[in-house]
């Protein structure tokens, strides 16, 4: 598996500051999915962060697929084929925003 997936990145209850203050060259959006939603097989032209503060996301980037749970951190490089699907038990809340990772931290 590749480092996509950084399970308990963040502490719970998951800090929308902290997240953005953590990326803060990247944008910055909230997503509120309702139960059973899916965003199947985007690619974008940069990469994009995913952190789950609420729910539990199926997240599949690039072939490598994770169950994520609030605190997650997925990093998704540009040009991966991804998909996030949210569990039929309930919604979610997740934090994401598209800019570039600095290559020297990885």
């Amino acid at each position: 598996m590749h480092e996509f997936f950084r399970h308990g990145a963040y502490a719970l209850p998951v800090s929308r500051d902290t997240v953005r203050a953590d990326h803060p060259d990247f944008s910055f959006g909230v997503f509120r999915d309702p139960p059973g939603q899916v965003w199947a097989d985007f690619v974008h032209d940069t990469d994009e962060f995913v952190v789950v503060a609420e729910g539990e996301l199926e997240i599949e980037v690039a072939g490598d697929v994770a169950r994520c749970l609030p605190g997650d951190l997925v990093r998704i490089p540009a040009g991966a084929v991804h998909t996030l699907r949210t569990s039929h038990q309930a919604g979610s809340v997740w934090y994401y925003g598209y800019g570039h990772f600095d290559v020297a931290s990885g």
